[in-house]
Protein backbone atom coordinates (compact mmCIF):
# COMPACT_ATOMS: atom_id res chain seq x y z
CA UNK A 1 0.00 0.00 0.00
CA UNK A 2 1.47 3.41 -0.94
CA UNK A 3 2.32 5.78 1.90
CA UNK A 4 0.80 9.24 2.01
CA UNK A 5 2.74 12.16 3.48
CA UNK A 6 1.59 12.45 7.07
CA UNK A 7 0.77 15.85 8.52
CA UNK A 8 -0.03 16.36 12.19
CA UNK A 9 -3.26 18.36 12.32
CA UNK A 10 -3.75 20.01 15.70
CA UNK A 11 -6.67 22.05 14.41
CA UNK A 12 -10.16 20.97 15.59
CA UNK A 13 -11.04 19.19 12.34
CA UNK A 14 -10.52 17.95 9.76
CA UNK A 15 -8.32 15.63 11.76
CA UNK A 16 -5.29 13.56 10.84
CA UNK A 17 -6.53 10.38 9.13
CA UNK A 18 -5.05 6.95 8.56
CA UNK A 19 -3.77 5.98 5.14
CA UNK A 20 -6.47 3.32 4.98
CA UNK A 21 -9.19 5.98 5.34
CA UNK A 22 -7.54 8.16 2.68
CA UNK A 23 -7.12 5.28 0.26
CA UNK A 24 -10.69 4.05 0.80
CA UNK A 25 -11.67 6.92 -1.49
CA UNK A 26 -9.92 5.28 -4.44
CA UNK A 27 -12.75 3.14 -5.78
CA UNK A 28 -14.25 2.47 -9.19
CA UNK A 29 -16.61 5.20 -10.33
CA UNK A 30 -20.18 4.40 -9.39
CA UNK A 31 -23.53 6.10 -9.79
CA UNK A 32 -24.71 6.83 -6.24
CA UNK A 33 -28.23 5.71 -7.20
CA UNK A 34 -27.07 2.11 -7.58
CA UNK A 35 -28.26 -0.43 -5.01
CA UNK A 36 -24.65 -1.23 -4.08
CA UNK A 37 -23.99 2.33 -2.95
CA UNK A 38 -27.33 2.46 -1.15
CA UNK A 39 -26.20 -0.47 0.97
CA UNK A 40 -23.08 1.46 1.96
CA UNK A 41 -25.22 4.43 2.95
CA UNK A 42 -27.47 2.24 5.08
CA UNK A 43 -24.43 0.71 6.81
CA UNK A 44 -23.03 4.15 7.59
CA UNK A 45 -26.36 5.46 8.87
CA UNK A 46 -26.99 2.43 11.07
CA UNK A 47 -23.51 2.38 12.59
CA UNK A 48 -23.54 6.10 13.35
CA UNK A 49 -26.87 5.76 15.13
CA UNK A 50 -25.57 2.90 17.26
CA UNK A 51 -22.81 5.12 18.69
CA UNK A 52 -25.31 7.25 20.62
CA UNK A 53 -28.76 5.64 20.50
CA UNK A 54 -30.82 2.55 19.73
CA UNK A 55 -31.88 2.09 16.12
CA UNK A 56 -35.46 1.21 17.06
CA UNK A 57 -36.26 4.73 18.21
CA UNK A 58 -33.51 6.83 16.55
CA UNK A 59 -32.05 7.14 13.09
CA UNK A 60 -29.28 9.00 11.27
CA UNK A 61 -29.89 11.36 8.37
CA UNK A 62 -26.94 12.36 6.21
CA UNK A 63 -26.32 15.52 4.19
CA UNK A 64 -23.50 16.60 1.93
CA UNK A 65 -21.92 19.48 3.82
CA UNK A 66 -19.91 20.56 6.83
CA UNK A 67 -21.15 20.07 10.37
CA UNK A 68 -22.83 23.46 10.32
CA UNK A 69 -25.24 22.08 7.70
CA UNK A 70 -26.52 19.58 10.29
CA UNK A 71 -27.05 22.31 12.88
CA UNK A 72 -28.78 24.54 10.34
CA UNK A 73 -30.98 21.66 9.16
CA UNK A 74 -32.26 20.99 12.67
CA UNK A 75 -32.86 24.63 13.53
CA UNK A 76 -34.60 25.51 10.27
CA UNK A 77 -36.56 22.26 9.78
CA UNK A 78 -37.61 21.44 13.34
CA UNK A 79 -37.40 24.54 15.49
CA UNK A 80 -39.38 27.00 13.39
CA UNK A 81 -42.73 26.79 15.17
CA UNK A 82 -41.95 27.75 18.75
CA UNK A 83 -39.60 29.63 21.07
CA UNK A 84 -35.98 28.42 21.05
CA UNK A 85 -33.54 28.95 23.91
CA UNK A 86 -30.01 28.98 22.49
CA UNK A 87 -27.17 28.61 24.99
CA UNK A 88 -24.27 30.80 23.93
CA UNK A 89 -21.00 30.17 25.77
CA UNK A 90 -18.64 30.24 22.81
CA UNK A 91 -18.30 30.84 19.08
CA UNK A 92 -20.43 27.83 18.13
CA UNK A 93 -23.31 28.75 20.40
CA UNK A 94 -23.08 32.19 18.84
CA UNK A 95 -23.22 30.58 15.39
CA UNK A 96 -26.53 28.93 16.27
CA UNK A 97 -27.87 32.36 17.23
CA UNK A 98 -26.77 33.68 13.85
CA UNK A 99 -28.49 30.81 12.03
CA UNK A 100 -31.71 31.38 13.99
CA UNK A 101 -31.58 35.07 13.16
CA UNK A 102 -30.94 34.39 9.46
CA UNK A 103 -34.10 32.26 9.26
CA UNK A 104 -36.16 34.69 11.30
CA UNK A 105 -36.84 32.08 13.99
CA UNK A 106 -38.34 32.88 17.38
CA UNK A 107 -35.33 32.62 19.66
CA UNK A 108 -33.78 33.95 22.86
CA UNK A 109 -30.16 33.79 23.92
CA UNK A 110 -28.95 32.43 27.24
CA UNK A 111 -25.41 33.68 27.72
CA UNK A 112 -22.90 31.94 29.94
CA UNK A 113 -19.13 32.48 30.45
CA UNK A 114 -16.90 30.75 27.89
CA UNK A 115 -14.59 29.24 30.49
CA UNK A 116 -17.03 28.26 33.27
CA UNK A 117 -19.70 25.55 33.57
CA UNK A 118 -23.30 26.59 32.96
CA UNK A 119 -25.08 27.47 36.20
CA UNK A 120 -27.95 25.02 35.97
CA UNK A 121 -30.15 26.72 38.56
CA UNK A 122 -29.86 29.99 36.66
CA UNK A 123 -30.69 28.26 33.37
CA UNK A 124 -33.73 26.66 34.98
CA UNK A 125 -34.88 30.01 36.31
CA UNK A 126 -34.30 31.66 32.93
CA UNK A 127 -36.48 29.10 31.14
CA UNK A 128 -39.25 29.21 33.73
CA UNK A 129 -39.39 33.03 33.72
CA UNK A 130 -39.71 33.41 29.96
CA UNK A 131 -42.91 35.18 28.87
CA UNK A 132 -44.03 32.02 27.05
CA UNK A 133 -42.96 28.36 27.18
CA UNK A 134 -39.70 27.33 25.54
CA UNK A 135 -40.50 24.73 22.90
CA UNK A 136 -36.87 24.03 22.11
CA UNK A 137 -33.36 24.36 23.49
CA UNK A 138 -30.09 24.23 21.54
CA UNK A 139 -26.69 23.73 23.15
CA UNK A 140 -23.13 22.83 22.13
CA UNK A 141 -21.76 19.77 23.93
CA UNK A 142 -18.03 20.41 23.63
CA UNK A 143 -17.63 24.13 22.93
CA UNK A 144 -14.80 24.06 20.39
CA UNK A 145 -13.89 27.65 21.23
CA UNK A 146 -12.27 26.64 24.51
CA UNK A 147 -12.73 22.93 25.20
CA UNK A 148 -15.46 23.55 27.78
CA UNK A 149 -17.66 20.47 28.15
CA UNK A 150 -21.28 21.39 28.81
CA UNK A 151 -23.31 19.07 31.05
CA UNK A 152 -25.93 18.01 28.52
CA UNK A 153 -27.37 15.31 30.79
CA UNK A 154 -28.32 17.87 33.44
CA UNK A 155 -29.52 20.31 30.79
CA UNK A 156 -31.60 17.48 29.32
CA UNK A 157 -33.24 16.96 32.71
CA UNK A 158 -34.17 20.65 32.83
CA UNK A 159 -35.63 20.35 29.33
CA UNK A 160 -37.66 17.30 30.33
CA UNK A 161 -39.06 19.12 33.35
CA UNK A 162 -40.11 22.03 31.13
CA UNK A 163 -41.41 19.94 28.22
CA UNK A 164 -38.69 21.39 25.99
CA UNK A 165 -37.18 19.51 23.01
CA UNK A 166 -33.37 19.57 23.10
CA UNK A 167 -30.91 19.70 20.23
CA UNK A 168 -27.17 19.15 20.85
CA UNK A 169 -24.32 20.26 18.62
CA UNK A 170 -21.97 17.33 19.29
CA UNK A 171 -19.56 18.20 16.51
CA UNK A 172 -16.39 17.75 18.54
CA UNK A 173 -17.64 15.20 21.09
CA UNK A 174 -19.43 12.60 18.92
CA UNK A 175 -17.55 9.28 18.65
CA UNK A 176 -15.28 10.05 21.61
CA UNK A 177 -17.08 11.46 24.66
CA UNK A 178 -19.87 9.08 25.73
CA UNK A 179 -23.40 10.16 24.74
CA UNK A 180 -26.65 8.27 25.25
CA UNK A 181 -29.40 10.32 23.66
CA UNK A 182 -32.31 8.62 25.39
CA UNK A 183 -30.83 8.87 28.89
CA UNK A 184 -29.81 12.48 28.28
CA UNK A 185 -33.17 13.51 26.75
CA UNK A 186 -31.54 14.53 23.45
CA UNK A 187 -34.00 14.53 20.55
CA UNK A 188 -31.64 15.82 17.86
CA UNK A 189 -27.85 15.60 17.62
CA UNK A 190 -25.57 17.20 15.01
CA UNK A 191 -22.14 15.85 14.07
CA UNK A 192 -19.75 15.56 11.14
CA UNK A 193 -17.48 13.01 9.50
CA UNK A 194 -14.15 14.72 9.99
CA UNK A 195 -13.47 15.05 13.71
CA UNK A 196 -13.48 12.14 16.20
CA UNK A 197 -14.79 9.78 13.53
CA UNK A 198 -11.46 10.44 11.78
CA UNK A 199 -13.07 10.44 8.36
CA UNK A 200 -12.79 12.99 5.56
CA UNK A 201 -14.67 16.28 5.58
CA UNK A 202 -17.93 16.50 3.65
CA UNK A 203 -20.62 14.48 5.43
CA UNK A 204 -23.01 16.25 7.78
CA UNK A 205 -24.77 14.02 10.34
CA UNK A 206 -28.11 14.35 12.14
CA UNK A 207 -29.13 11.68 14.64
CA UNK A 208 -32.78 12.12 15.59
CA UNK A 209 -35.79 10.54 17.24
CA UNK A 210 -37.85 8.78 14.60
CA UNK A 211 -41.16 9.94 16.02
CA UNK A 212 -39.99 13.56 15.75
CA UNK A 213 -39.10 13.05 12.09
CA UNK A 214 -42.45 11.45 11.37
CA UNK A 215 -44.26 14.69 12.31
CA UNK A 216 -43.16 16.33 9.04
CA UNK A 217 -43.80 19.98 9.78
CA UNK A 218 -43.25 22.63 7.13
CA UNK A 219 -39.56 23.57 7.12
CA UNK A 220 -38.10 26.97 6.33
CA UNK A 221 -35.51 25.55 3.92
CA UNK A 222 -35.10 23.36 0.83
CA UNK A 223 -31.75 21.56 0.51
CA UNK A 224 -31.50 21.11 4.29
CA UNK A 225 -35.08 19.87 4.69
CA UNK A 226 -34.56 17.25 7.39
CA UNK A 227 -38.02 15.69 6.99
CA UNK A 228 -37.68 15.28 3.21
CA UNK A 229 -34.14 13.89 3.54
CA UNK A 230 -35.29 11.38 6.17
CA UNK A 231 -38.31 10.28 4.16
CA UNK A 232 -36.34 9.90 0.93
CA UNK A 233 -33.58 7.89 2.62
CA UNK A 234 -36.13 5.68 4.40
CA UNK A 235 -37.82 4.87 1.09
CA UNK A 236 -34.79 4.64 -1.22
CA UNK A 237 -31.59 4.39 0.85
CA UNK A 238 -30.36 7.53 -0.93
CA UNK A 239 -29.86 11.22 -0.26
CA UNK A 240 -32.26 13.41 -2.23
CA UNK A 241 -29.35 15.11 -3.99
CA UNK A 242 -25.90 13.94 -5.10
CA UNK A 243 -23.90 12.63 -2.13
CA UNK A 244 -20.11 12.97 -1.69
CA UNK A 245 -19.47 9.45 -2.98
CA UNK A 246 -15.77 9.03 -2.22
CA UNK A 247 -16.17 10.70 1.18
CA UNK A 248 -18.86 8.14 2.09
CA UNK A 249 -16.47 5.31 1.23
CA UNK A 250 -13.86 6.93 3.50
CA UNK A 251 -16.46 7.30 6.25
CA UNK A 252 -17.34 3.63 6.03
CA UNK A 253 -13.67 2.76 6.53
CA UNK A 254 -13.37 5.25 9.40
CA UNK A 255 -16.35 3.62 11.13
CA UNK A 256 -14.77 0.19 10.73
CA UNK A 257 -11.56 1.49 12.30
CA UNK A 258 -13.48 3.16 15.15
CA UNK A 259 -15.21 -0.14 15.94
CA UNK A 260 -11.82 -1.89 15.95
CA UNK A 261 -10.34 0.65 18.36
CA UNK A 262 -13.48 1.22 20.47
CA UNK A 263 -15.03 4.56 21.38
CA UNK A 264 -13.92 4.27 25.02
CA UNK A 265 -10.39 3.37 23.97
CA UNK A 266 -10.27 6.23 21.46
CA UNK A 267 -11.24 8.73 24.13
CA UNK A 268 -8.62 7.27 26.45
CA UNK A 269 -6.01 7.81 23.72
CA UNK A 270 -7.19 11.37 23.24
CA UNK A 271 -7.12 11.95 27.01
CA UNK A 272 -3.57 10.67 27.28
CA UNK A 273 -2.51 13.09 24.53
CA UNK A 274 -4.35 15.93 26.30
CA UNK A 275 -2.62 15.23 29.61
CA UNK A 276 0.72 15.25 27.79
CA UNK A 277 -0.20 18.59 26.19
CA UNK A 278 -1.25 20.23 29.46
CA UNK A 279 1.86 19.06 31.30
CA UNK A 280 4.02 20.36 28.46
CA UNK A 281 2.49 23.83 28.10
CA UNK A 282 2.48 24.28 31.87
CA UNK A 283 6.19 23.51 31.96
CA UNK A 284 6.74 26.14 29.27
CA UNK A 285 4.87 28.78 31.29
CA UNK A 286 1.62 28.83 29.32
CA UNK A 287 -1.92 28.69 30.67
CA UNK A 288 -5.13 27.18 29.36
CA UNK A 289 -8.58 28.56 30.05
CA UNK A 290 -10.87 25.75 31.22
CA UNK A 291 -10.29 23.90 34.49
CA UNK A 292 -9.58 20.16 34.05
CA UNK A 293 -12.81 19.10 35.77
CA UNK A 294 -14.85 20.94 33.11
CA UNK A 295 -12.60 20.19 30.15
CA UNK A 296 -13.45 17.90 27.25
CA UNK A 297 -9.82 16.81 26.77
CA UNK A 298 -10.43 17.27 23.04
CA UNK A 299 -9.34 20.83 22.23
CA UNK A 300 -7.60 23.43 24.35
CA UNK A 301 -7.59 27.22 24.19
CA UNK A 302 -4.15 28.40 25.28
CA UNK A 303 -3.44 31.98 26.31
CA UNK A 304 -0.79 33.52 24.08
CA UNK A 305 2.56 34.32 25.73
CA UNK A 306 3.33 37.86 26.88
CA UNK A 307 6.30 38.39 24.61
CA UNK A 308 6.87 41.30 22.24
CA UNK A 309 8.39 39.05 19.58
CA UNK A 310 5.46 36.64 19.61
CA UNK A 311 3.22 36.54 16.54
CA UNK A 312 0.67 33.80 15.92
CA UNK A 313 1.02 33.82 12.14
CA UNK A 314 4.80 33.41 12.41
CA UNK A 315 4.37 30.59 14.90
CA UNK A 316 1.76 28.96 12.66
CA UNK A 317 4.12 29.12 9.66
CA UNK A 318 6.97 27.70 11.73
CA UNK A 319 4.89 24.67 12.69
CA UNK A 320 3.42 24.34 9.21
CA UNK A 321 6.91 24.10 7.74
CA UNK A 322 7.48 21.21 10.16
CA UNK A 323 4.32 19.34 9.11
CA UNK A 324 2.13 20.51 12.01
CA UNK A 325 -0.99 22.69 11.83
CA UNK A 326 -2.25 24.77 14.77
CA UNK A 327 -5.31 26.99 14.94
CA UNK A 328 -6.02 30.59 16.02
CA UNK A 329 -8.30 31.39 18.92
CA UNK A 330 -11.90 32.62 18.67
CA UNK A 331 -12.20 34.66 21.84
CA UNK A 332 -12.94 38.37 21.72
CA UNK A 333 -10.75 40.34 24.09
CA UNK A 334 -8.39 37.48 24.89
CA UNK A 335 -5.52 36.48 22.63
CA UNK A 336 -5.32 32.72 22.42
CA UNK A 337 -4.53 29.85 20.10
CA UNK A 338 -6.06 26.40 20.01
CA UNK A 339 -4.55 22.93 19.98
CA UNK A 340 -6.71 19.86 19.33
CA UNK A 341 -5.56 16.34 20.14
CA UNK A 342 -8.03 14.36 18.03
CA UNK A 343 -7.49 12.22 14.96
CA UNK A 344 -4.94 9.53 14.24
CA UNK A 345 -2.46 10.96 16.75
CA UNK A 346 -0.53 9.67 19.75
CA UNK A 347 1.04 11.30 22.78
CA UNK A 348 4.37 11.04 20.92
CA UNK A 349 2.98 13.43 18.30
CA UNK A 350 2.06 15.86 21.08
CA UNK A 351 5.54 15.49 22.58
CA UNK A 352 7.01 16.34 19.17
CA UNK A 353 4.80 19.44 19.02
CA UNK A 354 5.93 20.50 22.50
CA UNK A 355 9.60 20.08 21.59
CA UNK A 356 9.13 22.34 18.57
CA UNK A 357 7.13 24.83 20.66
CA UNK A 358 9.98 25.09 23.16
CA UNK A 359 12.42 25.68 20.29
CA UNK A 360 10.18 28.40 18.85
CA UNK A 361 9.93 30.13 22.24
CA UNK A 362 13.70 30.06 22.61
CA UNK A 363 14.01 31.75 19.20
CA UNK A 364 11.71 34.63 20.17
CA UNK A 365 13.15 34.99 23.66
CA UNK A 366 10.14 33.85 25.69
CA UNK A 367 10.97 32.07 28.92
CA UNK A 368 8.77 30.74 31.70
CA UNK A 369 8.41 33.04 34.68
CA UNK A 370 8.90 30.03 36.98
Amino acid sequence: MPKVKRNILLNPGPATTTDTVKLAQIVPDICPREKEFGEIMRFVSSELTSLVADSEHYTTVLFCGSGTAAVESILSSIMNDGLIVIINNGAYGKRMCEIAEAYGLDWVEYRSPVDQPIQLDQLQSFIQNLPRPASYLAVVHNETTTGLLNDIESIGSICKENNTTMMVDAMSSFAAIPIQMSNMNVSFLAASSNKNLQGMAGVSIVVAKKDELEKEKKPANYYLNLYAQYKHFKETGQMRFTPPVQTIYALRQAIIELKEEGVKERYERYSQSWETLIAGITKLGLHHLVAPEHHSKIITAIVEPACEAYDFESMHDYFYSNGITIYPGKLNGLNSFRVANIGDLTKEDIEHFLTLLETYFQRIGFHSAD
